[in-house]
């Protein structure tokens, strides 16, 4: 909430970015309920709204004012150039910011007509899953986001059945729906086996080749498929370290789905126990924790690094100054750093390092090395990242796992 009021300050057009059912909608109209001056909410889903829109210069000029929330924009993509002259038109009235939210699932077709209509005029606010730092730092609380994940709908469902049949028609949804209005024309079978072995490789380096060979298509095409989960926020590509450490690195990417509870989903894992039982559960459970991390590193340079040798970090975070920092990623409640880790810490000179485990306990592991649970590692990395402590606001989801 607190970086889109202060977007909305500073810029003209926000625009709120995330997949379906991450909570836009409730946080912008939550955002509307305390703003100063009067709010206009238009769904561009409901064609009494778009109605509305007929004649969109002439409607939005009649708003002048307000701040227009407008959902679902994707819809009408030919709005980004009607924007453009209305805030152009404003500021030269001396109005510079606060006039347009607009909301939608992030996508190539998106931020290609927003960045190249509102350029200077537009700021990017990305809503994440529900994170660690928004429930209860119980061990319970934290398993039970792990394995529902994020997505508010799924998290608080009243029991683990009834969640994970939303997550599947969630993602039946995303592939016969939602997918065919943002990317070129995939057929949804491959496209969810393609999901599905992304589920399967979770927190691995990608292959494409062998993931090509498997679907029967081409390295190229499983590129433009990756292309697409990543632009709908629904996976990250997670880069190799990219320096010179003069050791010979491993350079093929790691992906990871982004939201834990669609990795199980996909795979038909229901229950803790049936997480904890399946190979998958370590490379979720790391999968989890970097989201987490990531989403409270700001502008931080994230990586991984890995040699030929063996050394590895989980990963590696860059900040203010060129210090860097190194997250390794255990599931084990007593967490033992690997050799591996150490080798790597000494490779690239790291300021700090911190391995995450699923317990509650902080303490030393080796000299510098601290293991701590996934609430302190999350409140470790926004300090150093940041320079903030907690957060002081909610992010507006009314979340009480």
């Amino acid at each position: 909430m607190a970086a889109l009021q202060s977007s909305l300050r500073s810029f003209p057009v926000v625009a709120l970015l995330g997949p379906r059912q991450v909570g836009k909608t409730t946080l912008a109209l939550t955002l509307a309920e305390d703003a100063p001056g009067e709010v206009t909410y238009l769904d561009l889903e409901s064609p009494s709204h778009r109605a509305r829109l007929a004649d969109p210069e002439a409607y939005l000029e009649s708003q002048s004012g307000h701040l227009v929330i407008l959902d679902e924009v994707h819809r009408v993509p030919e709005l980004f150039s009607v924007l453009r002259g209305i805030v152009d038109l404003r500021r030269r009235a001396g109005a510079r910011a606060g006039h347009f939210l607009v909301l939608g699932s992030a996508s190539v077709e998106l931020l290609r007509q927003s960045s190249e209509s509102l350029a200077g005029r537009i700021a990017f606010v990305e809503l994440t899953p529900v994170g660690i730092s928004e429930v209860d730092a119980d061990v319970g609380s934290v398993n039970r986001l792990w394995v529902r994940g994020g997505l508010p709908d799924s998290l608080l469902a009243d029991d683990d059945g009834l969640s994970l049949a939303w997550r599947e028609a969630f993602v039946r949804t995303y592939l016969e729906r939602d997918v065919p209005q943002f990317g070129p024309r995939v057929p949804a079978e491959t496209l969810r086996r393609f999901w599905t072995m992304l589920a399967h490789e979770q927190g691995q380096q990608l292959n494409a080749s062998r993931l090509a060979a498997s679907l029967g298509i081409s390295g190229r095409t499983v590129g433009r498929y990756l292309d697409l989960m990543v632009d709908l926020l629904l996976a990250r590509r997670l880069q190799a370290w990219s320096g010179n450490a003069g050791k010979r690195l491993v350079r093929s990417p790691k992906v990871y789905l982004r939201d834990s509870g669609l990795v199980h989903a996909l795979l038909g894992l229901e229950t803790l126990e049936d997480v904890l039982g399946h190979p998958v559960a370590g490379g979720s459970w790391e999968g989890l924790i970097v989201e987490n991390l990531c989403a409270v590193a700001g502008t931080a340079a994230a990586s991984y690094y890995r040699t030929s040798a063996g050394a590895e970090i989980d990963l590696v975070l860059e900040g203010r100054g060129s210090r860097r920092y190194a997250i390794e990623i255990k599931r084990s409640s007593a967490p033992k750093m690997s050799r591996g880790f150490g080798n790597a810490i000494a490779d690239l000179d790291v300021d700090e390092a911190i391995l995450v485990y699923p317990g509650k306990e902080t303490f030393p592991v080796r000299e510098r090395v601290l293991a701590m649970g996934p609430h302190e590692a999350v409140r470790w990395v926004r300090e150093r990242l940041t320079g903030q402590g907690r957060p002081h606001q909610s992010s507006g989801r009314d979340v009480m796992v």
